[in-house]
């Protein structure tokens, strides 16, 4: 006999929780929160303190822990994107044609290997 469990209803998620959520502008909240993880990342491999990264980025401490928990509505991509070359980072803007015609194109982050 099989010991496998069964699980319960479900949907597959579309890969963006802001999508699935049903939200308006969830690819640009799905595009802001990779970019914020990045962020976070970049942060704790220097073994930076809040307040050292918020002095290389130019916004304060209690800003920057705000943005770290998600409350990134007012922080613009552009913002996102000159945070990340803070930290010595090149961001790179492809765009090309998609590959399904009648489809709506996507925005995709790539972080470099």
């Amino acid at each position: 006999m099989s010991t496998r469990k069964k699980l319960p209803a479900h949907e597959v998620g579309t890969g963006n929780v802001f999508a699935d959520l049903g939200l308006p502008h969830a690819e640009e909240h799905q595009l802001k929160a990779v970019l914020v993880v990045q962020l976070k990342r970049l942060i704790a491999e220097r073994d930076l303190t809040q307040t050292a990264a918020g002095k290389l980025l130019a916004i304060k401490q209690p800003d920057l822990s705000k943005l770290l928990r998600g409350h990134f509505r007012a922080v613009s991509v552009e913002k996102l994107l000159r945070m990340l070359t803070a930290f010595d980072q090149d961001v790179e803007i492809t765009v090309r044609p998609h590959r399904k015609r009648g489809a709506a194109g996507r925005i995709t982050f790539i972080p470099a290997a």
